[in-house]
């Protein structure tokens, strides 16, 4: 599910957040063009109830705050999980980012498959997690 679109300052109706998210992979015309959807679709699958957002130019998937972020680079599709050090990760997808103590991403190069079943378990702890009380 994605928000509404928003309107701008003077009224008209600003691209929604699915939209620039649709035209972002429309840019892209390579391998990245096919993983970002590829995750996104994850991503919904485990979390129907996912918001899109459009933030910092990329898109972030959000549920009760930010899920995960989809940043693309020349070399890789990046996806951060803002609280992703206290998430379980048995398939070890988390990968990059791992010198923090609050985030942790996936790096996705060409060719590179990610197992489906330990993503959306990932996605559906992500949520989880962000359900949970702030102390």
């Amino acid at each position: 599910m994605s928000k509404p679109p928003s309107k701008s300052k003077d009224g008209a109706e600003a691209d929604s957040p699915s939209k620039l998210i649709d035209e972002k992979i429309k840019s892209l015309a390579d391998w990245r063009g096919k993983t970002l959807p590829h995750v996104r679709a994850l991503i919904q699958q485990a979390d129907p109830a996912v918001v899109e957002e459009w933030k910092w130019n990329i898109p972030v998937g959000s549920h009760d705050g930010i899920l995960c972020t989809g940043e693309t680079y020349k070399d890789k599709v990046k996806l951060t999980f803002p609280k992703g050090a206290s998430l379980k990760d048995p398939a070890k997808l988390f990968n990059a980012s791992l010198e923090g103590n609050t985030r942790r991403a996936i790096d996705l190069a060409e060719g590179d498959a990610i197992d489906e079943a330990a993503f959306k378990a990932l996605v559906r702890a992500a949520v989880a997690q962000n359900a949970k009380p702030a102390r």
